[in-house]
């Protein structure tokens, strides 16, 4: 497998999975089911705010609340059981199942438009929210089963733009149908294509295999949904949490999607295109910056684009408000008269920051979401993957309904729209502290990714010798302050480093190692105590299973030489025999976090981006290694490298 960092155009990209049997047709399944939830549900609402006396004497509002109620509610109701479905039966045979069953509903649905039956289309859109309810937990759990762990990102990142963009697609083509024709014969034909659309590429789906295929169904709303809620919270606190960031996002977007109408109206002068043209910018963003993640990983899941994620939604949900206070109040100044069209909207200044924070909003929410769905699915149990999903469901039916109630209760006690969205940005930012405050793992990644991204380009080779799971003790040279982040960039898995005590012990970054549970050592001369608490530590991490890193050396390089190894690394085999994976770091030491003599100016100017890294990780060796040839293999990591050309990107194999 090879992976590769951004700006490779060698890499392989992640569209070449449109066109592979193991995701092409789940992906048109997936577009297909999106798209006729949206249009069905947009043009229930459509035709009765439009031909209200056709279909009832309810008004357009309370119907459209309805509706949306109606759709979340199998979320609540039915999540827990589609979770032991989908982890029960093979996947593709649930998937045509729901398909088959997405059909009839649409016939139901064409029924009610010629019978002009409100109660019949609200009984095919809570249908439908059965079918999303049944179908969520399949989908995100089966990518998992046919893409390998460097695709997960990318996969995941297709799957949300498509879906994004087939639900805008959906609000469009009915908006445009509804305004052409009533005839319940063009918009059955509309809703039974797709939904038959849906069914055969279904077909083509390949099959899985059965997850868990001992385990017995239960149905009870109540009793299930607790445990299946549960079950995610006992997954792990990465999961648990990932889960709970994931609600949020979805808890953040039903406050500002909902308001984006009355935003437009209301604050924005705007009329129904503006409000279109709104939507169809935050689709198209988030559509952006999920398939930006594949790019930002470097092919492997990377939570640590998460935080930036949750620091760009903060940002631009409040300079979305500031901005379009802005334009309200340049729209009154200047005393415009009637709402603007999109192209009046568009001509008038001020317009072009709305819809970049608009954008912006979309494009870091895909930042956020996509590595969270991937860090869920590598980290969770194959056999229980479909009922954590399905917990995630329950969770985001949860925090759409506190949305909805806490946007409610906000406008009706005079918060205005803008005020409203001020109030959720800075409720995002607390949530993102409390988010990486309590899961470290999140916080660490960001600022390795950060510290490899802002200022090198990193090269590594031979990473696949990293076990995916199970104990190993990770032996690098230590050449910088920095080279546990170094270390961490390369290693999708955590970390346990075993550092020197003076550096675990440097202001600021104390907290951080203290956050990532590394382990202090220091020399049985100068801390006997803490040079035996370090290896009871080391000893409990790899027994629990963990990937442990030391440094062979003690302690930084001073001539940017190997030194000798200490004979602590071998206390440590001797207690718990594990393979060590000797790995050679190389152009540190030119770097301002070495301790190579530089004065202050020096090392400032050593700061310019894109100082070549490489990091090469060598062959497993058994427990009874000696030192020395461990020593020489790391020597042997270290030796001359052929450095790329100034034309080439640097490739990350795997």
């Amino acid at each position: 497998m090879t992976q590769a960092s951004h700006g490779d155009p060698a890499s392989p990209s992640q569209f070449r999975l449109l066109g592979q049997r193991r995701f092409g047709p789940f992906f048109a399944t997936q577009l297909a089911g999106a798209f006729n939830d949206s249009f069905l549900k947009q043009l229930v609402i459509l035709l009765v705010t439009f031909h209200a006396t056709d279909y009832t004497t309810m008004s357009a509002g309370l119907v459209a609340n309805l509706a949306a109620g109606l759709f979340i509610l199998p979320f609540v109701l039915f999540s827990a059981y589609a979770g032991q479905l989908a982890d029960r039966f093979d996947k593709a045979r649930v998937i045509r199942a729901v398909k088959a069953a997405e059909v009839a509903i649409m016939v139901v649905a064409s029924a009610g438009f010629y019978m002009k039956s409100l109660p019949v289309l609200l009984t095919a859109v809570f249908a439908m929210g059965c079918h999303s309810a049944f179908f969520g937990p399949v989908k995100y759990s089966l990518l998992p089963r046919v893409l390998a762990k460097e695709e997960l990102t990318g996969g995941n990142g297709l799957l949300e733009m498509g879906t994004f963009l087939s639900i805008l697609l959906g609000t469009l083509v009915a908006g445009v149908i509804a305004a052409v024709t009533t005839n319940p014969l063009w918009l059955s034909i509309a809703l039974l294509g797709f939904a038959v659309l849906g069914l055969v590429s279904s077909l083509f789906i390949p099959a899985t295999g059965e997850a868990a295929p001992d385990l017995k169904l239960r149905f009870s709303v109540v009793a299930e949904t607790v445990a299946t809620v549960k079950m995610g919270k006992h997954e792990g606190e990465g999961v648990w949490n990932s889960l709970l960031a994931i609600s949020w996002f979805w808890f953040v977007g039903a406050v500002v999607l909902s308001q984006i109408p009355a935003l437009g109206k209301d604050v924005l002068h705007g009329d129904t295109t503006v409000v279109t043209v709104l939507l169809a910018t935050f689709s198209i963003g988030i559509a952006a910056g999920s398939l930006l993640c594949e790019r930002l990983s470097g092919h492997k899941v990377e939570i640590g684009l998460v935080p930036i994620g949750s620091i760009g939604l903060t940002l631009f949900t409040a300079d979305l408000a500031w901005s379009c206070e802005r334009f309200a109040a340049a729209m009154h100044s200047a005393a415009v008269q009637g709402p603007l069209s999109w192209s009046q909207f568009l001509a008038t200044s001020g317009s072009m920051r709305v819809l970049g924070d608009v954008a912006l909003l979309g494009l870091f929410g895909g930042l956020f979401i996509v590595p969270l769905y991937a860090f869920v699915q590598l980290r969770t149990a194959p056999q229980r993957q479909s009922r954590i999903i399905s917990a995630n469901n329950i969770l985001n039916a949860v925090a759409m309904v506190i949305a909805a109630g806490m946007s409610a209760g906000l406008l009706a006690y005079g918060v205005s729209v803008t005020g409203l969205i001020l109030v959720c940005a800075g409720l995002n930012a607390l949530v993102a502290v409390y988010i990486y405050r309590t899961v470290p793992e999140f916080l660490w990644r960001f600022v390795s990714w950060f510290v490899v991204h802002a200022l090198y380009r990193l090269r590594t080779t031979g990473t696949h010798h990293i076990p995916e799971d199970g104990p190993a003790i990770l032996a690098p040279n230590h050449v910088s302050y920095v080279d546990a982040l170094v270390l961490s960039a390369l290693c999708p898995r955590p970390i346990r480093f075993v550092m020197d005590a003076s550096i675990f012990r440097v202001p600021v970054l104390s907290w951080l190692f203290r956050q990532v549970n590394a382990i202090p050592i220091a020399s049985a001369k100068r801390e006997p105590e803490t040079l035996e608490k370090a290896l009871a530590t080391v000893d409990a991490a790899l027994r629990n299973g963990e990937l442990v890193c030391v440094f062979p050396e003690g302690a930084l390089t001073r001539d940017g030489q190997l030194a000798e190894f200490k004979p602590g690394i071998r206390r440590m085999l001797d207690a718990c025999p594990v393979p060590v994976i000797p790995i050679g770091l190389v152009g540190l030491w030119e770097t301002a976090f070495a301790r190579n003599g530089k004065s202050a100016g020096a090392r400032l100017a050593s700061l310019r981006p894109g100082r070549r890294l490489q990091a090469h990780v060598g062959a497993p060796l058994p427990a009874d290694v000696s030192v020395e040839v461990l020593r020489g293999k790391v020597q042997a990591l270290l030796g001359p490298v052929e450095p790329a050309k100034p034309e080439q990107s640097f490739e990350v194999q795997r």
